[in-house]
């Protein structure tokens, strides 16, 4: 292999990841904005099918990523899940423990996936506001309201994956 080819690959490589890099976060944003159709009056009349606890470490610097686990009530039962996530939008890092209902939920099963998350709230030190709405593509809907503890600013989309343990 001669060192022209080496070159030329390497250069190839780095300009595919930063495209990468670059197209990633828009990809997420339009999702998240497309999808995302929550919000008081989504939810107006309806009763919670169930309930929600969640605790997530989130860090942004434009991006953001995060991760963390959580807890579903649903019909008497508790149900342990994952979550993880990347999104656009905030600067700082944070946990959140978050709390609220969930709505528009047949079975468990409709739980699970991928929600396109919009969000809103400040943090510094143990001072925090801002509500959390989910949706995913079965149509279900979480309503949050999040504690967080850090340094943060945060106004922008996510896409959050939940799994069941």
């Amino acid at each position: 292999m001669n060192i022209g080819s080496r070159w030329v690959r390497r250069r190839v490589a780095a300009r595919s990841t930063r495209r990468l890099a670059l197209l990633a976060p828009l990809a997420v944003l339009a999702a998240c904005s497309s999808s995302l159709k929550v919000g008081p009056d989504a939810i107006a009349g309806l009763q919670p099918d169930g309930t929600v606890e969640m605790r997530q470490v989130q860090v942004a610097y434009i991006g953001s990523a995060g991760g963390g686990y959580g807890t579903l009530y649903y019909k008497g039962h508790a149900y342990p899940f994952n979550v993880g996530g990347a999104g656009i939008g905030g600067i700082g890092a944070s946990t959140i423990d978050a709390h609220g209902d969930v709505y528009k939920m047949r079975s468990v099963a409709d739980f699970a996936g991928t929600y396109a998350q919009g969000r809103y709230g400040a943090v510094a030190g143990d001072r925090s506001v801002g509500d959390l709405w989910l949706q995913n593509d079965n149509g279900v809907i979480m309503h949050l309201k999040a504690k967080r503890v850090g340094l943060m600013l945060s106004l922008g989309g996510d896409a959050v994956i939940i799994t069941m343990k």
